[in-house]
């Protein structure tokens, strides 16, 4: 797997205007910035995935200047339109090279595909939008939106697979127009995900893993 520094930040000069990107990273948090429209919900949560990937593979206890230089270049780059959310393919990989076990508990028993995209809240049957899961999952989950189960069972799921179901929300959203939608706007239509849902702030990286083991 690429490093997720290398991934998420190719661009980042590191260390260029510290203090400045600093403050804004701290700006954002402590003044707990209003995310009003579906873009910046969506890419703050990315950018605090990044953020936080990037400390999980370092197995830092806690986030430091890095990781908040991370998320914050990241989801500045992300608004302004200089970065981009990478494609699906490297998510691919990463499927192919965990092997065969459930994607959110990393059991191997009694395995079958899971829609990430519940079928019948408009899921597709297309490999970007199927994980592998075992039945215990595969029940639990049913059709509730992937974060709104998480959330049930007090859980939050492994990066990787959040990754992905990030860039199925993105993708979703950039093709039925809903960007720049303001989030009440939507949060009482029918989607295959829930705005109310997507991850805004992230737990430390000591209670976070990459993929499920």
């Amino acid at each position: 797997m690429e490093g997720a520094g290398t991934y998420y930040t190719e661009k980042i000069v590191c260390m260029c205007h510290l203090v400045r990107t600093l403050l804004c990273a701290k700006g954002i948090v402590v003044a707990k910035k209003e995310l009003n429209n579906v873009k910046e919900v969506l890419f703050w949560s990315y950018a605090n995935l990044a953020m936080a990937h990037t400390a999980v593979e370092r197995k830092q206890e806690k986030y430091t200047t890095f990781n908040y230089m991370i998320r914050a270049k990241l989801f500045k780059g992300l608004i302004k339109g200089s970065m981009h959310i990478g494609t699906i393919f490297d998510d691919e990989k990463i499927k192919l090279l965990s092997g065969n076990k459930c994607s959110y508990c990393g059991s191997t028993e009694n395995l079958a595909l899971d829609h990430i995209f519940p079928k019948k809240m408009g899921g597709k049957d297309a490999g970007d939008n199927l994980v592998y899961a075992c039945r215990s999952c595969n029940s639990s989950k049913g059709k509730k939106d992937m974060m709104e189960w998480m959330d049930h069972k007090n859980a939050f799921p492994p990066l990787m697979v959040l990754r992905r179901y990030l860039k199925l929300v993105v993708v979703y959203c950039i093709e039925n127009n809903l960007m720049e939608s303001f989030v009440n706007e939507i949060k009482d239509q029918k989607h295959p995900f829930n705005i109310e849902f997507i991850p805004v702030s992230y737990p430390k990286p000591s209670e976070l893993v990459l993929i499920a083991e």
